[in-house]
């Protein structure tokens, strides 16, 4: 996919179920909207009519990890076409809750999906789409679980064992190690202004907005 981006920004925030990034998304946005920048907010799976329809399969129906997997990538290719690529095209920034790199955690990681076979589903979906920047909330499988049984019922994902988010946490690491330029790893088991100055400080540094 050529990138026709003049200007435009695609942030991801990522980290296992319970962490505490959907939260900040939106105070992100306004932030960056309070300096006069276009924000499209999104997530994964999900951001279309379509991709929606899908994101209710995938976190509530039964499947095997193989079907999961290619259903979070067809829903994620909807997504690049139909909304984040048009975004980027006219200068927006894109903030994204989960993108590739919650595949590779949850699929990969969590689900012992072979990782060779993600690798070959990012090719061909993404065609090179990448994040400019991906914020990584890190906080342990213990502090995760206590916010998610506080929060809400949970769905197939939320329900798993704390060994599955031991799985997934350390694929993120993983996936780290592999492009750490990219990534703003933030410690998310302190408070929301701690956490939040953490992430403002991030933003600032990339010098972009």
């Amino acid at each position: 996919m050529t990138d026709l981006r003049p200007s435009g920004r695609f942030v991801t925030f990522e980290g296992i179920d319970g962490a505490g990034k959907s939260s900040h998304i939106e105070a992100l946005a306004a932030w960056l909207r309070g300096r006069g920048h276009e924000v499209v907010v999104t997530r994964e799976p999900g951001g279309t009519p379509l991709a929606e329809r899908i994101r209710e399969l995938v976190l509530h129906a039964p499947m095997d990890p193989l079907t999961e997997a290619l259903l979070v990538f067809a829903a994620r290719r909807d997504h690049l076409c139909q909304q984040i690529e048009p975004a980027l095209a006219r200068g927006a920034t894109v903030l994204c809750d989960r993108y590739t790199d919650a595949s590779f955690a949850y699929q990969g990681g969590g689900r012992g999906f072979a990782v060779e076979v993600l690798v070959q589903l990012e090719t061909w979906v993404q065609q090179g789409r990448h994040p400019d920047l991906t914020l990584l909330f890190e906080a342990s499988p213990a502090t995760a679980a206590a916010r998610r049984a506080a929060a809400r019922e949970p769905d197939r994902f939320e329900s798993q064992d704390r060994a599955f988010f031991e799985r997934v946490s350390a694929a993120y690491t993983q996936r780290v190690a592999q492009a750490p330029a990219r990534y703003a790893r933030l410690d998310a088991e302190r408070d929301m202004a701690a956490v939040w100055a953490q992430i403002e400080a991030v933003v600032l540094g990339r010098g972009w907005w």
